[in-house]
């Protein structure tokens, strides 16, 4: 995700469109989309300032680190389980979270899980 654009930046565009510049114009001179200033333009009037919005990490996180134990406990006893297995038995347990949410446990934890690789099957009999 790209960082905000600078609150100088946006309090210039701002100014711009105070002393009677269009979106379109102020936008085209400050390199930004209209969008953006008028975005910036309406918070400036509502809120007073042009302060980007609070970024948020992913606010699940906390649901699925209060059972870390549980779930490094059930793969530990089958190693061999699909992320969708595992998925399906901490939900048997009351737990609902998702495989992507299940990679990104293990992936913070240094955890690999890496399946043994399956025997290739020798197929019987001639070809006809």
């Amino acid at each position: 995700m790209p960082s905000p654009l600078s609150v100088d930046l946006r309090e210039r565009v701002v100014a711009a469109v105070t002393k009677g510049a269009s979106f379109h114009r102020a936008a085209a001179r400050f390199g930004v989309s209209v969008s953006s200033a008028s975005g910036w333009s309406q918070r400036f009037a509502q809120q007073g300032h042009v302060a980007p919005k609070p970024t948020h990490g992913d606010d699940r996180l906390p649901a699925i680190e209060a059972h870390a134990d549980l779930i490094l406990s059930l793969d530990e006893a089958r190693p061999e389980r699909f992320l969708r297995e595992l998925r399906d038995a901490l939900a048997e347990q009351g737990v609902q979270t998702s495989t992507s949410g299940l990679s990104r446990f293990f992936a913070r934890h240094g955890i690999t899980r890496k399946r043994m690789a399956r025997p290739v099957r020798k197929w019987l009999g001639s070809a006809g």
